[in-house]
């Protein structure tokens, strides 16, 4: 990865990551910019990771090469017309955004001159190495930008580009957003692991192995389709087909597609509110 000036507009977890992710892969700090409102929080993360930080953001941006934009949807208009106001140029400058619902022509459209943009949909296990990130890049950015991009998310797991930026949409349903479905599944496995007397330690002991594992036997047997994988557990008219069969009688194909839809629909709406 090349060392530009690198600035991080919020340090909330997932700033945090990306900033963890490139100082751990050889980043110099000294190249390396946080900006946050709140003076004791900058302070924090200056001595966490031995960065520079501001609580301005146009100071933040102005000697930056790369803007990440890492704040929450509900603050960009304030941070962008404040970087419209500052008379910083913005023509030589890559903004990364990881904004949910935040489009590039909306973007573009509030910092003027800037036209290198490429937007990124994360997901929170970026936050220990292990993320999923969608990219797309805007028309402006060029093959440079791309590089770096996929290679500062790759500092925290891996990634995709989409092909149309309503892919990002896409993607948020499918990764961005699908760390929850998981949860939700082993939070159900875990209430009815209490109803047949196991302990909450040890409930959670069997569901941590058993994702693990299972995340493990997909990523170990490539040659293999996840259809196979869970065939070759399941004989007919055992134990696992038995279950499977309740699965498959509640209609989970169905509803997995309508809860993904629902994702991916509020994701199209959320799009036009910023």
């Amino acid at each position: 990865m090349k060392h530009h000036n690198i600035t991080f507009i919020g340090g909330g977890n997932m700033g945090k990551s990306l900033i963890k992710g490139i100082i751990n892969a050889g980043y110099p700090t000294e190249k390396i910019t946080v900006s946050t409102p709140f003076a004791e929080e900058v302070a924090k993360l200056k001595e966490t990771f031995g960065i520079n930080g501001t609580t301005s953001n146009p100071e933040a941006a102005k000697e930056a090469d790369i803007v990440v934009m890492a704040v929450k949807p509900q603050m960009m208009h304030d941070v962008l017309t404040e970087f419209s106001g500052s008379g910083i140029d913005f023509s030589n400058k890559l903004i990364i955004s990881i904004m949910a619902g935040v489009t590039t022509s909306r973007i573009a459209e509030l910092v003027p001159g800037l036209t290198r943009i490429v937007r990124v949909m994360p997901n929170t296990p970026a936050l220990i190495g292990l993320g999923m990130a969608g990219l797309y890049p805007a028309a402006g950015a060029t093959e440079d930008d791309r590089v770096f991009a996929e290679e500062l998310l790759s500092c925290c797991g891996k990634t995709v580009w989409v092909q149309s930026e309503e892919g990002i949409d896409n993607i948020t349903a499918l990764s961005g957003s699908a760390p929850a479905y998981f949860f939700l599944f082993m939070e159900c496995m875990a209430e009815k692991a209490k109803e047949y007397g196991f302990s909450e330690e040890q409930a959670r002991t069997i569901l941590e192995q058993v994702a693990l594992g299972s995340a493990q036997m997909v990523i170990k047997n490539q040659d293999k389709t996840i259809a196979e994988l869970r065939e070759a557990v399941t004989s007919k008219g055992g134990t696992t087909y038995e279950a499977l069969k309740v699965f498959n009688e509640s209609n989970l194909m169905e509803t997995v597609s309508k809860a993904l839809d629902a994702c991916k629909n509020r994701a199209e709406e959320m799009s036009k509110q910023f």
